[in-house]
């Protein structure tokens, strides 16, 4: 009863595009075709951790009407809405202070809602050791994911092998890097002490509270003063008041890389962060010419090694196309080559700049 799901839900997503929109991100779509979306899936993954009363989505205003399709179990007090983007240190301290405010006792557990985990039994043995580490050392765990190459679109997490090791899979984290580039990406794998950081956070509530105080004390400040608000209906009027004197930090830059009482816990859990197209090709199911093919009406010559994603209602020919991406979503078209994909980003500002429409974005 004392374990809490934190879904953070409140992401744009545009490496994504088209599918993922300002309107509606990838985490509301089936990306993989299989019937659920991303966010959905996140939830279900948390079943057999915590109570469904007790999983919490922090998303935007604009985002809550589709929380509440998808995720119909969930009552208006568990959708957590935030006024602006301010990044996941607010994010954070905003569901941690709430949840905080209503059981002293909790244990928080924070997701990302558009991440792939394939190898439920190992996942679900992961979270509940970090919680009971976390309970017994008031330690911050993070999740560290095992890795298979040098991917320079992850963060990397540097662990201790010394006398604070907690055990095997329990270690002090040393540092924290962004997105390496390649050469030093293999150095980190060669090292065999990086691990890619999950964005999973394990703690408990009075443990990340009292950091907030340590190291963000401002934004303490701001979210502690409405201890009595939280879960009332002073609570929306509080929220608008403070987040916009909130700064802009993410969790790991404001906390993480400070304190003391960070460990990493490894785990080989078949993750992926779904960050873009390329890393979904990798586990959508391939035809004989390593085409990965969402769409019922597909038909396809001469192409290999393609994502090609269609609504299912559309008939759509391809011929002649090597590595490339093919998406259609919203009467948006995006084609362009897998390798170029970093490039998507800038083609969603571009769009913005010639206002082609805000529809298309």
């Amino acid at each position: 009863m004392n374990n809490y799901v934190v879904i953070m839900a409140g992401g744009i997503g545009s490496r994504f595009w088209p599918m993922s929109k300002t309107n509606n991100p990838k985490q509301f779509h089936d990306v993989l075709g299989i019937g659920k979306t991303l966010l959905q899936m996140t939830v279900e993954r948390f079943s057999n951790i915590c109570n469904i009363e007790n999983i919490y989505i922090v998303t935007s205003n604009d985002y809550f009407d589709l929380v509440k399709e998808q995720i119909p179990a969930l009552t208006d007090e568990q959708i957590i809405l935030e006024p602006s983007r301010k990044n996941t240190a607010p994010c954070i301290a905003y569901a941690s202070y709430k949840i905080y405010s209503k059981n002293k006792d909790a244990n928080i557990i924070v997701a990302p809602s558009d991440h792939l985990i394939l190898k439920q039994d190992e996942f679900e043995k992961s979270i509940k050791l970090a919680i009971e580490q976390a309970e017994q050392g008031n330690l911050l765990v993070t999740l560290g994911i095992k890795p298979n190459r040098p991917d320079t679109g992850y963060g990397y997490i540097q662990f201790l092998n010394d006398e604070n090791t907690i055990s095997k899979n329990i270690k002090r984290v040393k540092t924290f890097t962004e997105k390496p580039k390649l050469d030093m990406a293999k150095q980190f794998i060669e090292s065999g002490d990086f691990y890619w950081n999950s964005g999973m956070f394990i703690w408990k509530a009075s443990s990340i509270i009292a950091s907030f105080n340590q190291y963000l004390p401002d934004v303490h400040s701001l979210f502690n003063n409405g201890l009595e608000k939280y879960n009332t209906e002073d609570e929306k009027e509080f929220i608008n008041d403070i987040y916009p004197q909130c700064k802009s930090i993410s969790i790991d830059f404001g906390i993480m890389e400070k304190a003391n009482n960070v460990f990493v816990l490894l785990a080989d859990l078949g993750w992926s962060d779904l960050g873009t197209w390329g890393s979904l090709y990798d586990h959508i199911d391939l035809d004989q010419k390593k085409n990965a093919i969402v769409g019922d009406k597909v038909v396809t010559y001469d192409c290999k090694d393609n994502i090609i994603m269609m609504p299912d209602n559309k008939l759509v020919v391809v011929e002649g196309l090597i590595d490339y991406i093919v998406v259609e979503s919203n009467n948006t078209l995006l084609v362009c080559k897998k390798r170029s994909e970093q490039k998507i980003k800038q083609f969603v500002n571009d769009i913005k700049v010639k206002n082609l429409g805000d529809e298309f974005v």
